[in-house]
């Protein structure tokens, strides 16, 4: 996914009561390419560094992030809630030359989890309208980071200016109560960034607009 304030983790709109995946599906089948296909800046920002390992991406969309990772010599297993958007994603893959360097597993994060442990472990806006878990799927996240890994979480603080019809149900929580939620061991883990930053994007109407996003990045002893 994109990080262009409506991305496609921010699950943010729709109705309850359609299932998850039976909306996102539905919203992917409305055009050909739902986001722009870049990585999510914050992911750029705070990975371009690192030493390419194995990575997980958690709410992949349509590929950007997890073929980003791929390009830099990453093996990505990437998941997503909507087959469409894996089919999509696999498609982009093949088209950039590293389709043999990202596993496309299909999820629904509050009910099953990829197996395994990364280096790299990537939650970007895992935010949704429908009942979802997410505090529990980011434990189950922090749990698969191996010892020296990453585990990197990027979310809203709320809802851009310019949205007419916020949704009083979708939960933007600090990244002071994200890194607590996490309910992480004592002296296991190094707290690496938790603190919010601004985000310049284009809305869909073509205005450029600020929104505040947040970073918590924690490394694994």
């Amino acid at each position: 996914m994109s990080d262009q304030s409506t991305t496609h983790a921010d699950h943010a709109t729709g109705t309850a009561s359609a299932s998850a995946e039976a909306f996102w599906d539905e919203r992917y089948n409305q055009s050909g390419r739902l986001w722009s296909g870049e990585p999510n800046a914050a992911l750029v920002r705070e990975t371009e560094h690192l030493t390419p390992g194995t990575a997980l991406d958690l709410g992949c969309g349509e590929g950007g992030d997890a073929i980003w990772l791929a390009r830099q010599g990453w093996r990505v297993t990437a998941t997503d809630i909507s087959r469409v958007a894996l089919d999509r994603a696999a498609e982009h893959a093949a088209q950039a030359q590293v389709a043999d360097r990202v596993d496309w597993q299909h999820h629904d994060l509050g009910t099953s989890f990829p197996a395994g442990t990364y280096d790299l472990v990537s939650a970007q806006f895992l935010h949704s309208l429908h009942e979802m878990p997410r505090e529990r799927i980011l434990r189950d996240a922090a749990a698969a980071v191996t010892p020296g890994g990453i585990l990197l979480i990027v979310g809203h603080m709320g809802f851009p200016a310019e949205e007419t019809e916020p949704h009083p149900d979708v939960d933007f929580p600090s990244p002071q109560k994200v890194l607590a939620s996490l309910d992480l061991p004592a002296g296991e883990w190094d707290v690496l960034v938790c603190d919010t930053h601004e985000h310049q994007w284009t809305s869909p109407d073509g205005r450029p607009s600020t929104r505040t996003n947040y970073t918590v990045e924690l490394r694994r002893r």
